[in-house]
Protein backbone atom coordinates (compact mmCIF):
# COMPACT_ATOMS: atom_id res chain seq x y z
CA UNK A 1 0.00 0.00 0.00
CA UNK A 2 1.44 3.23 -1.13
CA UNK A 3 0.20 5.30 2.12
CA UNK A 4 1.89 4.26 4.65
CA UNK A 5 5.45 5.00 3.32
CA UNK A 6 3.79 8.72 1.69
CA UNK A 7 2.67 8.92 5.36
CA UNK A 8 5.85 8.89 6.92
CA UNK A 9 7.57 10.49 4.22
CA UNK A 10 5.20 13.77 4.70
CA UNK A 11 5.72 13.35 8.72
CA UNK A 12 9.13 13.71 8.81
CA UNK A 13 8.90 16.14 5.85
CA UNK A 14 6.02 18.32 7.63
CA UNK A 15 7.95 18.19 11.24
CA UNK A 16 11.15 19.87 9.82
CA UNK A 17 9.47 22.19 7.58
CA UNK A 18 7.24 23.14 10.87
CA UNK A 19 10.06 23.45 13.16
CA UNK A 20 11.74 25.77 10.61
CA UNK A 21 8.34 27.70 9.39
CA UNK A 22 8.39 28.49 13.75
CA UNK A 23 11.57 29.16 14.03
CA UNK A 24 12.04 31.29 10.73
CA UNK A 25 8.53 32.22 9.93
CA UNK A 26 9.33 31.12 6.36
CA UNK A 27 8.54 28.33 4.04
CA UNK A 28 11.94 27.76 2.05
CA UNK A 29 10.84 26.99 -2.29
CA UNK A 30 13.31 23.84 -1.71
CA UNK A 31 10.44 21.94 0.10
CA UNK A 32 7.93 22.50 -2.49
CA UNK A 33 10.66 21.81 -5.33
CA UNK A 34 11.05 18.26 -3.13
CA UNK A 35 7.58 17.58 -3.09
CA UNK A 36 6.83 18.49 -7.00
CA UNK A 37 9.88 16.14 -7.34
CA UNK A 38 8.17 13.48 -5.40
CA UNK A 39 5.03 13.81 -6.82
CA UNK A 40 6.23 12.98 -10.45
CA UNK A 41 7.60 9.88 -9.33
CA UNK A 42 3.99 9.02 -8.12
CA UNK A 43 2.27 9.95 -11.02
CA UNK A 44 4.63 7.64 -12.79
CA UNK A 45 4.89 4.94 -10.64
CA UNK A 46 1.33 4.70 -9.07
CA UNK A 47 -0.74 6.08 -11.36
CA UNK A 48 -4.04 4.32 -9.67
CA UNK A 49 -3.65 6.30 -6.46
CA UNK A 50 -2.14 9.31 -8.54
CA UNK A 51 -3.70 9.98 -12.18
CA UNK A 52 -2.88 12.59 -14.22
CA UNK A 53 -6.60 14.54 -13.95
CA UNK A 54 -7.79 17.94 -13.03
CA UNK A 55 -9.03 15.53 -10.20
CA UNK A 56 -5.85 15.20 -8.60
CA UNK A 57 -4.87 18.86 -9.23
CA UNK A 58 -7.91 20.40 -7.75
CA UNK A 59 -6.80 21.05 -4.17
CA UNK A 60 -3.16 22.11 -5.36
CA UNK A 61 -4.65 24.94 -7.84
CA UNK A 62 -7.45 25.83 -5.20
CA UNK A 63 -4.30 26.72 -2.42
CA UNK A 64 -2.40 28.33 -5.39
CA UNK A 65 -5.28 30.64 -6.66
CA UNK A 66 -6.71 31.59 -2.70
CA UNK A 67 -2.98 30.99 -1.41
CA UNK A 68 -1.83 33.67 -3.67
CA UNK A 69 -4.71 35.86 -3.50
CA UNK A 70 -4.26 35.35 0.86
CA UNK A 71 -0.90 36.36 -0.08
CA UNK A 72 -2.10 39.42 -1.18
CA UNK A 73 -3.94 40.41 1.57
CA UNK A 74 -1.30 39.76 4.05
CA UNK A 75 -3.04 36.77 5.77
CA UNK A 76 -1.26 33.87 4.65
CA UNK A 77 2.60 33.49 3.85
CA UNK A 78 3.50 33.00 0.02
CA UNK A 79 5.87 29.82 0.74
CA UNK A 80 3.15 28.03 3.15
CA UNK A 81 0.52 28.66 -0.49
CA UNK A 82 3.80 26.96 -2.20
CA UNK A 83 4.40 24.58 0.07
CA UNK A 84 0.56 23.50 0.62
CA UNK A 85 -0.57 23.34 -3.10
CA UNK A 86 2.65 20.83 -3.42
CA UNK A 87 1.76 18.83 -0.33
CA UNK A 88 -1.35 18.11 -1.92
CA UNK A 89 0.60 16.47 -5.07
CA UNK A 90 1.54 13.83 -2.41
CA UNK A 91 -1.85 13.14 -1.06
CA UNK A 92 -3.34 10.25 -2.88
CA UNK A 93 -6.56 11.13 -4.88
CA UNK A 94 -8.53 9.25 -2.47
CA UNK A 95 -7.87 10.98 0.56
CA UNK A 96 -7.54 14.51 -0.56
CA UNK A 97 -11.32 15.57 0.53
CA UNK A 98 -10.66 14.59 3.94
CA UNK A 99 -7.49 15.60 4.67
CA UNK A 100 -8.90 19.30 3.26
CA UNK A 101 -11.98 18.55 5.74
CA UNK A 102 -9.32 17.90 8.91
CA UNK A 103 -7.31 20.83 7.57
CA UNK A 104 -10.34 23.07 7.43
CA UNK A 105 -11.24 22.40 10.71
CA UNK A 106 -7.58 22.55 12.38
CA UNK A 107 -7.01 26.06 10.77
CA UNK A 108 -10.64 27.36 12.18
CA UNK A 109 -9.82 25.59 15.84
CA UNK A 110 -6.04 27.19 15.54
CA UNK A 111 -7.07 30.99 14.32
CA UNK A 112 -10.13 31.37 16.87
CA UNK A 113 -7.62 30.36 19.41
CA UNK A 114 -4.99 32.69 18.19
CA UNK A 115 -7.88 35.30 17.53
CA UNK A 116 -8.99 34.60 21.32
CA UNK A 117 -5.31 35.39 22.62
CA UNK A 118 -5.18 38.53 20.49
CA UNK A 119 -8.36 39.54 22.50
CA UNK A 120 -7.10 38.59 26.08
CA UNK A 121 -3.92 39.67 26.06
CA UNK A 122 -4.83 43.25 23.94
CA UNK A 123 -7.80 43.79 25.45
CA UNK A 124 -7.23 47.14 27.23
CA UNK A 125 -5.62 48.18 23.93
CA UNK A 126 -8.82 46.75 21.60
CA UNK A 127 -11.34 48.79 23.91
CA UNK A 128 -9.16 51.99 24.13
CA UNK A 129 -9.04 51.92 20.24
CA UNK A 130 -12.87 51.16 19.81
CA UNK A 131 -13.26 54.05 22.52
CA UNK A 132 -11.47 56.30 19.52
CA UNK A 133 -13.10 54.44 16.89
CA UNK A 134 -9.03 53.65 15.45
CA UNK A 135 -9.86 50.92 13.04
CA UNK A 136 -5.91 50.58 12.53
CA UNK A 137 -5.48 50.32 16.23
CA UNK A 138 -7.67 47.51 16.64
CA UNK A 139 -6.32 45.95 13.64
CA UNK A 140 -2.57 46.18 14.96
CA UNK A 141 -4.11 44.11 18.40
CA UNK A 142 -4.16 40.97 16.51
CA UNK A 143 -0.58 40.76 14.82
CA UNK A 144 0.18 39.10 11.93
CA UNK A 145 0.01 35.61 10.02
CA UNK A 146 0.98 32.93 12.28
CA UNK A 147 3.35 29.95 11.16
CA UNK A 148 0.85 27.82 8.96
CA UNK A 149 3.34 24.67 8.56
CA UNK A 150 2.25 23.35 11.84
CA UNK A 151 -0.93 23.31 11.35
CA UNK A 152 -0.49 21.07 8.39
CA UNK A 153 1.31 18.82 10.57
CA UNK A 154 -1.34 18.83 12.97
CA UNK A 155 -3.82 17.97 9.91
CA UNK A 156 -1.81 15.38 9.04
CA UNK A 157 -0.84 13.21 12.51
CA UNK A 158 -4.46 13.45 12.72
CA UNK A 159 -5.54 12.24 9.50
CA UNK A 160 -2.73 9.24 10.46
CA UNK A 161 -5.03 8.63 13.61
CA UNK A 162 -7.98 8.34 11.78
CA UNK A 163 -6.50 6.05 8.60
CA UNK A 164 -4.97 3.92 11.64
CA UNK A 165 -8.35 3.49 13.14
CA UNK A 166 -10.24 2.59 10.80
CA UNK A 167 -7.46 0.35 10.11
CA UNK A 168 -7.82 -1.60 13.50
CA UNK A 169 -11.53 -1.39 13.14
CA UNK A 170 -11.65 -3.31 10.03
CA UNK A 171 -8.52 -5.61 11.10
CA UNK A 172 -10.83 -6.75 14.39
CA UNK A 173 -14.19 -7.12 12.02
CA UNK A 174 -12.22 -9.46 9.58
CA UNK A 175 -10.75 -12.07 12.53
CA UNK A 176 -14.62 -11.48 14.25
CA UNK A 177 -15.86 -13.02 10.41
CA UNK A 178 -13.04 -15.50 10.90
CA UNK A 179 -14.00 -16.41 14.07
CA UNK A 180 -17.27 -16.79 13.29
CA UNK A 181 -16.37 -18.91 9.60
CA UNK A 182 -14.47 -21.52 11.56
CA UNK A 183 -16.95 -21.56 14.05
CA UNK A 184 -20.15 -22.22 11.96
CA UNK A 185 -17.63 -24.76 10.23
Amino acid sequence: MILTPIYIFLLIELSFVAFLDLKYRKIKNVWSVLNIIVAIALFAGFPNNYPLNIEMFQFALVFIVVGFALFMFKIMGGGDSKFLATFFLLVPLNFQEQVFYYLLIITIIVGLLFFINNIIVNHEKIFENMKERNIYGIKSCFGSKFAYAPVILITWIWFGWKIYINYQKVTILILFLDLMLKFIS
